[in-house]
Order: C-alpha cells, then sequence, then structure tokens
C-alpha cells in the first residue's frame, strides 16, 4: 500500500493539531509522556475491540489512525526526529532473524 503524503506532511499536521489545542502548554497536560502513554493505550484497546467485536475495515482504519498521530504527536512531545529513528531502527531490524514462537513469527534478538 502505497501513501500519496510525505512522512513531513503527515507530521505537519499532527503539529498543527498540538498548536491548536496548545498542548505544548503544561497546564494542558498535552505533552507529559505519561498521560500520552495512557492514550495510546486506550487507543490499542480501542482498535482490539474492533477486532474482538467484528467491527468494519473503516473503524479498524480510524483506530489505527489515531494510533498513528498519537505517535507523531509522542516525537513532537519528546523532540525526537522520528522520521530518522525508524530508519535507523529498520537498518537494525532487517538483520534480524525471524523466530517462530507459539502464536506467531516474531523478529527479534530473543534467543529461545
Amino acid at each position: 500500500m502505497r501513501m500519496s503524503q510525505t512522512f513531513t506532511q503527515m507530521l505537519e499536521k499532527v503539529e498543527k493539531f498540538h498548536d491548536k489545542h496548545d498542548f505544548a502548554n503544561k497546564e494542558n497536560n498535552g505533552h507529559d509522556m505519561s498521560y500520552r502513554i495512557l492514550l495510546t493505550i486506550e487507543e490499542l484497546g480501542e482498535l482490539a475491540e474492533c477486532f474482538t467485536k467484528g467491527k468494519s475495515k473503516h473503524e479498524k482504519a480510524e483506530e489505527l489512525a489515531d494510533i498513528l498521530i498519537l505517535i507523531f504527536g509522542h516525537s513532537i512531545a519528546m523532540e525526537v526526529d522520528l522520521e530518522e529513528a525508524f530508519n535507523k531502527k529498520m537498518e537494525i531490524i532487517m538483520k534480524r532473524p525471524a523466530i517462530k514462537g507459539d502464536i506467531g513469527i516474531r523478529v527479534t534478538e530473543y534467543k529461545k
């Protein structure tokens, strides 16, 4: 699946969202990572619910988009160059072997 937007364009949209709601203001806790992680867990639960309750592909996509928006927001809040971190991590994991576990394949440094 190919996306028509660049990483930078997507990040800029999330930055505008953060600016619109003044997330960086300490009184709003929008950049508090404890709060942000809780929001991420909440959204992961909503995505899981889509599968356990047999919701539509559209609803699954919406929850997945919420998670992606949060991830971009985490990089803003943490002042992390997510694109650079992504590329470095991809270089690492492309060199790892796949390990078959009890329920599926994992690509990890973990050894049985």
